[in-house]
């Protein structure tokens, strides 16, 4: 019997961001902006003034207190679970942390023309780059791959930016460009099972040449 793949980056991204959150709650308070600041969280001055671009990957792994590490967690766990058994570690890995640093850019970018000034961290723009990439996965598989299909991915796409606009303090622009970045690098890196093999069987019948 064939065991079953584990989502092995997913389980440790989870660790490691768990790890992060207790060293810190040790240190200090993670739900003081100051502190995150000190500890790597995006604060736009600093990365324009002081070139400080390393919290653009930093703050990926930095979260406002408990309930905001466990909603980031579980979402990160129930998404990349799915995500990493389909497309693979490499590329799994490489949707997460471009789809994340995305995000942050693009808020970034929003807050600096907004001339607003604040805080932020959180994995959720590479949570976000996750449900982008899993729509694709579920398009391309003819709109459902397993228990997922991709009227029930855009719904929770949905309402999980609803959620986001309706709620204080969320940093939605690192979201957008987070799904944004995911939706896309799936669109490149992904391809679903079969497809090689289909497109050879169209060729051996002559009705399809390149």
């Amino acid at each position: 019997m064939k065991k079953t793949p584990e989502a092995v980056c997913t389980v440790t991204l989870i660790v490691i961001n768990i790890a992060v959150f207790l060293i810190l709650s040790v240190l200090g308070n993670t739900e003081d902006a100051v502190f995150m600041m000190n500890h790597g969280a995006v604060y736009e001055p600093l990365i324009t003034q002081r070139h400080e671009y390393y919290r653009l990957f930093t703050s990926l792994f930095l979260h406002f207190g408990m309930s905001h590490l466990l909603n980031n967690m579980v979402l990160l766990g129930a998404l990349g679970w799915n995500l990493e058994i389909e497309t693979g570690k490499i590329r799994f890995l490489i949707i997460y942390f471009i789809s994340g640093l995305g995000g942050n850019m693009l808020s970034l970018v929003h807050g600096l023309s907004q001339n607003d000034q604040a805080v932020s961290a959180g994995a959720s723009g590479a949570i976000f780059g996750l449900m982008g990439a899993l729509l694709y996965v579920v398009i391309a598989n003819r709109g459902r791959m397993g228990r997922l299909s991709d009227r029930g991915v855009l719904f929770m796409i949905i309402l999980s930016l609803y959620f986001g606009f309706t709620s204080e303090g969320v940093d939605n622009w690192a979201h957008i460009g987070g799904l944004v970045c995911g939706f896309i690098l799936s669109v490149i890196l992904y391809r679903p099972a079969g497809s090689h093999r289909k497109s050879y069987r169209k060729n051996s019948f002559g009705r399809r040449r390149r």
